[in-house]
């Protein structure tokens, strides 16, 4: 088991989410960075939608009660293992009794600590995710607070733990933060906008503001000018979908996005560039790129063949 000596700023558990329940009011929720939980969960031996920890700005501190496989990806937050630095992009054993700490994030906004065998929390709704909106799922629906105790599943195989191991550096993304330039899909209510304001929209440079979190990220800059009215009826919303309301300012959609929204959507952001924006923060500088489908399809099979090839070089890794 792991005890938590301090949550850090916000950590919560996450898996690759919660599926099939949006038609029933219930957000995916799972990790803002999908690449960053999914790397770490085959680092560590894992499938990589295994339920890890999602650590935001600054990260906490835990202590291993028994031998552990660990890995770290995601935003550097100056990991330690008994006071020694651990790295990140890596996977290593953690002996019984050890404390592994983090501090703020240097570059970036969230990383991932997996374990091998997953953090096993109850499942509900077929995911172990936190939604704290709801108080659902994770530990009791909330945010690690000290003093909670996580307990790891069972090895998905059996041997000796691997020694110390690095994602390849073709397979380590760009460190994040600073300035993102984020592929577009348009529509669905692209026609509800006047065309100077659809230029505005792709030619502009945006600033997170301070009001973002895990459900949407408010941006700032030149106003995306409507035809008419930005209302609509309601309808669904999906991670990546951007509403602009009534005064002109983008509002990107993220995983607890709610399930149905009000505001005309000028385009979705594709699912393989929407980490880049979980990694940003206040005053970080975002570009829209209209995107073809194609494009789109291509970015989720490059996304794929990484998974891939990080299985090809730890055969233990996960499926």
């Amino acid at each position: 088991m792991i005890i938590v000596l301090s949550p850090g700023f916000l950590t919560t558990v996450q898996d690759e989410g919660r599926r099939g329940y949006r038609a029933f009011g219930m957000p995916y929720a799972g990790a803002m960075d999908r690449y960053s939980l999914a790397a770490a969960n085959l680092l560590a031996g894992n499938p990589p939608g295994a339920a890890a920890l999602e650590m935001t700005l600054t990260g906490g501190s835990f202590r291993f009660e028994e031998a552990a496989y660990v890995a770290l990806c995601g935003a550097d937050m100056g990991a330690a293992l008994e006071g020694a630095p651990a790295g990140n992009w890596a996977a290593f054993p953690a002996a019984s009794g050890a404390t592994l700490s983090f501090g703020p994030a240097a570059r970036g906004c969230r990383a991932y600590l997996a374990v091998r065998g997953g953090i096993e929390v109850p499942a509900v709704l077929g995911s172990r995710s936190t939604y704290t909106r709801a108080g659902v799922g994770g530990v009791g629906g909330r945010a690690l607070v000290e003093g909670d105790i996580l307990r790891i599943g069972p090895a998905p195989s059996a041997g000796p733990l691997p020694a110390r191991r690095s994602l390849p550096g073709r397979l380590v993304p760009p460190p994040c933060g600073g300035e993102v330039r984020l592929r577009v899909l348009p529509g669905p209510q692209e026609e509800m906008f006047a065309s100077d304001g659809i230029d505005t929209f792709y030619s502009s440079p945006y600033k997170v503001t301070d009001r973002n979190d895990r459900m949407g990220y408010r941006l700032e800059g030149p106003a995306v000018r409507h035809k008419g009215g930005a209302d609509i009826l309601t309808d669904a919303l999906a991670p990546g979908a951007v509403q602009v309301p009534g005064d002109g300012m983008p509002i990107v959609m993220m995983a607890d996005c709610q399930t149905a929204g009000g505001y005309a959507k000028i385009g979705t952001v594709i699912g393989a560039d929407l980490r880049l924006l979980a990694q940003s923060r206040r005053g970080d500088a975002v570009h829209f790129l209209q995107c073809p489908e194609k494009e789109a399809v291509a970015a989720l099979r490059e996304e794929r063949a990484a998974y891939a090839a990080i299985r090809e070089r730890f055969p233990d890794a996960g499926e």
